[in-house]
């Protein structure tokens, strides 16, 4: 016999759900995977993220592309001017994750998830070479010192007040890291601080910039995300490993960091400022040449200025004591081969030394691929193509990559030592001058690409670009570092859509769309101070 009153207790049950809201929030990992999108916060940084002559780069850009490739979906970029910006998009709900050379703080575990270090750099105090010479705390405060205001290193200067109470600063606004060590550099502060990584990379561009001492040691860098990403932080987790397992995680860190020195005290002040000049000084005469020579034979012209500096300092007439001669350093006997009649003829030097390093990388094997083939070419334009290969050859001996680059650097100079010249068929070499050589060149083609023409175009501020990461865009990714000659300048198409020269989309990497907020000009803002004993604040300097 059917009893409704049996009914009851479910549908009062029932009746109370249903004036509950169920809704369970999706999982940000699902959320990406269903909009098939990756929106990463991010910064303009040549550290981080910057829009190359042809293309988006930077350290953190091609790590986020790779991942977004991992999750099956496009990246999505969206570009801030500072880290305090980036964090505050996050916490408002603007991306993903972000991928902008953060700090892992106790501070920031507070609001976000972090996914693996990444990094480790040391926090350094930054001044003007001849200017303010501070070797503590205490000299630093009489300094006019500058940070970007609300950032990670302001909450460090504002924690190192417990040590020195009379530390003070101008806290700028809407101001990047690089931005201020430019200011710094120009002689409008005194000092700053900033992350080595970053001191590094600006030095190189900035030549008068000097370290005076670190003030902290051993700061994490890693991704920052939303507190409810927990399935979005264990999928990263293991990515990082997977890539630091396979060697995709140095692949990326040698493109932007393996031709540099991260060591303060290695720095080349003097080698470093005599070419800044030279670019304005010398090249032009020469710039032409370089780039018919690099039309020719398809080498990117600044690579080829880079190599002409590193062998005579844009010199026509260099001479070394072995009789090389030229701006391009040529033997008689190579300069007689490759149909040079006069060494000391610049175009004549420069035609036939890109027509040899062209050999060169036509002459190695086909399973080198770029980048490495470049520089591996330019270590046999210095060393010699069978040393080159007995370097190959020692390589396999020892479990390495033959094909690849950061393997010949570490056994090239092995050359040099008995045990090994003597069981390879070239023997005897110098193996430490072609790695130091290539470094070089990389180092000054940096900088070219950035004092020249292709330097870090500044994004403005929450820019929005999308990126399709497929794998023929991560193939270009790496071939156009070395040739230059990936991907195409993308202009804007008659309906809004971004084109080629017939209207279609020229190339795999896709700008979709572009969100421009404006900003206010920067304004300063002093350090507060603790209230009890007020001190006259610092004015803004005008030097």
């Amino acid at each position: 016999m059917h009893r409704p009153h049996a009914l009851l207790p479910l549908l009062l049950i029932l009746a109370l759900l249903g004036g509950c809201d169920l809704r369970v929030d999706v999982p940000l990992l699902d959320q990406i995977r269903q909009e098939g999108v990756l929106r990463v916060l991010t910064r303009n940084a040549p550290t981080v993220y910057f829009q190359g002559r042809d293309r988006e780069m930077g350290f953190e850009h091609d790590l986020a592309m790779l991942f977004a490739q991992e999750l099956g979906v496009r990246a999505e970029f969206v570009v801030h001017h500072n880290s305090a910006d980036v964090l505050n998009g996050l916490r408002n709900g603007q991306g993903h994750l972000a991928a902008a050379g953060l700090e892992r703080t106790e501070e920031g575990t507070q609001a976000f998830l972090y996914g693996p270090v990444y990094q480790n750099v040391d926090l350094e105090v930054v001044c003007r070479r001849g200017g303010v010479r501070p070797e503590n705390l205490i000299e630093l405060s009489r300094a006019n010192l500058v940070v970007g205001a609300g950032g990670g290193y302001e909450a460090r200067l504002l924690e190192l007040r417990a040590l020195a109470p009379q530390l003070d600063w101008i806290a700028l606004e809407d101001l990047s890291t690089e931005q201020i060590l430019q200011l710094v550099e120009a002689g409008k502060y005194d000092c700053t601080i900033a992350s080595s990584n970053i001191v590094a990379i600006n030095r190189r561009y900035y030549p008068e910039l000097v370290v005076k001492f670190p003030l902290d040691a051993g700061n994490a860098l890693a991704w920052a995300l939303p507190k409810r990403a927990v399935f979005l932080q264990r999928e990263l987790q293991r990515w990082f490993e997977k890539i630091r397992a396979n060697g995709q995680f140095d692949d990326v860190f040698e493109r932007y960091y393996g031709y540099m020195t991260l060591e303060p005290e290695d720095y080349d002040y003097v080698d470093n400022r005599s070419f800044v000049q030279r670019i304005e000084s010398r090249l032009p005469q020469y710039e032409r040449w370089f780039k018919k020579a690099g039309r020719r034979y398809r080498i990117p012209w600044r690579l080829l200025a880079a190599q002409s500096y590193q062998e005579s300092h844009w010199n026509p007439e260099a001479k070394s004591p072995t009789g090389v001669r030229g701006i391009m350093m040529l033997t008689r006997v190579t300069a007689k081969a490759l149909g040079v009649s006069n060494r000391l003829d610049p175009k004549q030097s420069i035609m036939g030394g890109a027509r040899y390093l062209a050999n060169m990388r036509r002459r190695l094997p086909s399973e080198i691929t770029e980048p490495d083939r470049t520089w591996i070419a330019l270590a046999a334009y210095n060393v010699g193509l069978g040393h080159v290969i007995d370097a190959r050859t020692l390589a396999k001996r020892k479990g390495l990559n033959h094909n690849e680059w950061p393997a010949l650097r570490e056994v090239l100079p092995l050359l040099a030592q008995r045990k090994y010249y003597r069981t390879l068929k070239r023997g005897y070499a110098r193996g430490i001058e072609p790695v130091l050589y290539v470094r070089k060149i990389r180092h000054y083609r940096d900088i070219l690409e950035k004092l020249d023409g292709g330097g870090i175009a500044p994004t403005p501020p929450q820019t929005v670009i999308s990126n399709s990461p497929s794998a023929a865009s991560v193939d270009a990714m790496r071939t156009s570092m070395a040739t230059g000659q990936g991907l195409q300048h993308q202009q804007q198409g008659s309906e809004g859509g971004l084109s080629g020269q017939n209207g279609s989309v020229s190339s795999p990497m896709r700008e979709t769309s572009l969100a421009v907020e404006t900003r206010a000009e920067p304004q300063p803002r002093m350090a507060e101070k603790p209230r009890p004993a007020p001190r006259p604040k610092k004015r803004q300097s005008n030097r």
